[in-house]
């Protein structure tokens, strides 16, 4: 696959030369923080750009109106500035190794031989949300647009390791992809698994998105997909598999994305936690997306209050909605559920009769009980954010 009506040299002009410090993800807020500006990269609507070597692509919130956020709307993140332009599907393979009684190699159509299954989930980047931190933290200060929710169609990854065989004392499994580092200091990305994590049957190996080929900014041909947990894991253009059994001493998995070991994933403002674990499930949020925030309304105006909820794999059990900055408090209606590890849609209507500043506040709480702290929690890396969203209306 190629991009239409483009060279791999011109691609490369597209995605420009900036940003030094983004083949690490440790990328400071001031570089770019106080502009947005929506750019239209190949296979993609306009996107707000964070960085363009390597992308960072941010979804404008208007594309969360719709339940299935379209391919070409959904957000953009690569961690090194060599990503793959172009995929020969005729030289391209799917290599499984290691730990293993049978080494494989397979081509997409060899794949595709697999039984095929699917699901609708979010994918959200671990940062998203990190630039509302307070104090700010380093990173890709995304705001509430890295992420979306996809239709995900593939192959269960543990009916592919199952094929392999997979050999008594393995203990983990490490994914690659096609993108590469700039500087032979910095480490190649990689992501590991437990083993028991990776034959769960709803971790997959994607090749389709909404019932179409992967865009390439979105790791074409095929991505890993681990529902219910952050996006770091779901390696895109995966192209390795490797059976092991030792655990991953890879950077990627013991100093980048990890979390303070405590139930809250948080700490002090300021401070640094004593003990860190890799980031894994995503936590509980809800989102107003229409009216949007700053909206005017007029006084009498019927409208319904509209917006989003998810949670790492349990469904969403509740939607409350405040209208009087958390004083009271009404259930929302929810919408077509898509299954636990999809957003589902929230609907409150509303009639504001009296003119002045309106405060909406969103709370959703999961199958299990979980929910959302009112102040936003705190950590150095900026994950992890769910805090109980604020909205400014002004009726008059």
């Amino acid at each position: 696959m190629e991009f239409q009506g483009m060279t791999r040299r011109d691609f490369i002009k597209t995605v420009g030369i900036t940003t030094a410090m983004a083949a690490t993800g440790t990328i400071p807020s001031a570089l770019y923080a106080s502009e947005r500006k929506l750019v239209a990269y190949p296979e993609k609507a306009e996107l707000l750009l964070l960085t363009s070597r390597p992308p960072q692509l941010e979804t404008p919130l208007q594309y969360f109106r719709e339940l299935v956020t379209p391919n070409e709307a959904l957000f953009v993140r690569w961690h090194l500035a060599n990503i793959p332009t172009s995929v020969d599907l005729d030289t391209w393979r799917l290599r499984i190794h290691g730990n293993v009684a049978k080494q494989l190699s397979l081509s997409l159509d060899n794949l595709k031989k697999f039984e095929k299954v699917g699901y609708t989930a979010v994918i959200q980047c671990a940062g998203n949300g990190r630039s509302f931190f307070d104090p700010p933290v380093f990173g890709g200060q995304w705001l509430n647009g890295a992420m979306g929710n996809c239709t995900w169609g593939g192959v269960r990854l543990k009916d592919v390791l199952k094929s392999a065989g997979i050999k008594a004392g393995s203990t983990e499994v490490f994914f690659r992809g096609l993108d590469t580092a700039v500087l032979p200091t910095t480490p190649n990305f990689m992501k590991s698994l437990p083993l028991d994590k990776a034959q769960e049957d709803d971790i997959i190996i994607a090749y389709e998105m909404n019932g179409r080929e992967l865009p390439m900014l979105n790791g074409f041909p095929v991505r890993l997909v681990v529902p219910g947990w952050y996006a770091s894991y779901w390696v895109k253009s995966l192209s390795d598999i490797e059976v092991s059994v030792k655990p991953s001493s890879s950077f990627w998995m013991k100093t980048a994305y990890r979390i303070p070991d405590n139930p809250c994933g948080c700490v002090e403002p300021g401070t640094v936690p004593k003990k860190s674990v890799p980031i894994n499930r995503m936590t509980t949020r809800s989102l107003m997306i229409n009216p949007e925030d700053g909206t005017r309304l007029n006084s009498g105006q019927a409208i319904e209050l509209m917006g989003l909820a998810f949670s790492g794999g349990y469904s969403i059990k509740e939607v409350l909605v405040s209208v009087d900055n958390g004083m009271s408090w009404q259930p929302a209606r929810l919408g077509k559920d898509l299954g636990r590890y999809s957003w589902i849609q929230w609907f409150y209507p509303w009639q504001p009769v009296k003119a002045g500043n309106y405060r909406i506040l969103v709370k959703a709480t999961n199958s299990i009980g979980e929910s959302q702290p009112f102040d936003g929690l705190w950590n150095p890396s900026g994950y992890l954010l769910n805090k109980v969203e604020k909205y400014n209306l002004t009726v008059g």
